[in-house]
């Protein structure tokens, strides 16, 4: 049987229209350069969604801010203007301070006791996102935080009046704790930021350091280990149940895998990211008995309030480190 040309067209378009029917296209905004190890660990969690699912479900990575800012990328996921995106949770302390489980510092210094805390402290902060229409498919560590300034750091004395680079509520605070003058600043921002003296110091990971070429505007580098803040990547939940009950299963599949990959990888990393900014001239150096003393009398105070702001749910988590 002979088909027509335009009946042809039509059959044609219509299985054009099946196969755009069939593909859904979500946009990921995350706050980091493509050299972050946590941009990378998406980027590859994108494609492995992209393979796995035969091209049913492709995901964007939009990285460094380009797409939106890190402040307005959770309220973006919720309303649905993007469907899925990365965030480092404690942004969210000013909304409810159970966010900010992971910036208490000292109470969960290194990746083991960072483990046991993020399981413990998880369902409660699934429970709050899932209330308002947002599911966790993934939580990873940053390195341990260190502090950098342009002067050696012997003693919290030293760092009164010092403007000082803050990222969430809760390193807003320890600054205050520091006598340090807060400055909320970006990562994309940091370089700028030293170079013009809207900040002289700050508290954040070798990764950063690294990614931002902090050998460019300070010179020491004090590996106090304070705490790990996580990044969670985080997706509408009307937008996932959306899709087939099999395309979700591996979803999240995908997702335990890419958590697994990121925390290998932030433990793996964290020793070369301090080798790399001693090759490039900053002095890194552990905290000395005093400094050490006070930063730890500072993480106290913090775990007290936070405790106090927190209520029952933040006595559960600290019973059970």
């Amino acid at each position: 049987m002979k088909i027509k040309p335009a009946l042809f067209a039509a059959l044609i378009a219509g299985v054009a229209f099946g196969t755009a029917q069939a593909q859904t296209k979500w946009d990921m905004p995350t706050p980091y350069p493509d050299s972050n190890f946590h941009t990378k660990n998406v980027i590859q969690f994108a494609s492995d969604i992209k393979a796995a699912s035969g091209g049913k479900l492709e995901i964007v990575v939009h990285s460094n801010a380009s797409l939106i800012k890190h402040p307005e990328i959770k309220r973006a996921v919720q309303t649905g203007q993007v469907n899925i995106g990365q965030i480092l949770i404690s942004v969210l302390a000013n909304e409810n301070p159970i966010f900010a489980f992971d910036s208490n510092p000292f109470l969960a210094p290194n990746y083991p006791a960072a483990k046991k805390l993020l399981q413990v402290a998880r369902p409660a902060i699934e429970k709050r996102l899932d209330a308002q229409g947002i599911k966790v498919l993934m939580a990873v560590p940053w390195p341990p935080q260190g502090i950098y300034t342009k002067k050696p750091l012997n003693a919290i004395a030293d760092l009164k009046g010092v403007k000082f680079r803050t990222y969430s509520p809760v390193t807003s605070e320890f600054a205050k704790l520091l006598g340090a003058i807060p400055t909320t600043v970006q990562v994309p921002e940091i370089p700028q930021a030293f170079l013009t003296g809207l900040v002289d110091a700050m508290i954040t990971s070798g990764a950063t350091g690294v990614d931002t070429q902090a050998w460019d505007y300070l010179k020491y580098y004090t590996d106090a280990e304070a705490f790990l803040p996580f990044n969670f990547v985080i997706v509408n939940k009307a937008a996932f149940a959306k899709l087939d009950a099999a395309l979700q299963k591996q979803v999240v599949s995908i997702a335990a895998k890419a958590e697994e990959q990121g925390w290998a990888t932030s433990a793996a990393e964290n020793e070369g990211y301090k080798k790399t900014m001693a090759s490039k001239g900053i002095t890194v150096q552990k905290p000395n008995a005093k400094l050490a003393a006070e930063l730890n009398a500072v993480g106290k105070t913090m775990a007290q309030d936070w405790m106090k702001k927190t209520g029952p749910d933040a006595q559960v988590i600290l019973n059970a480190l």
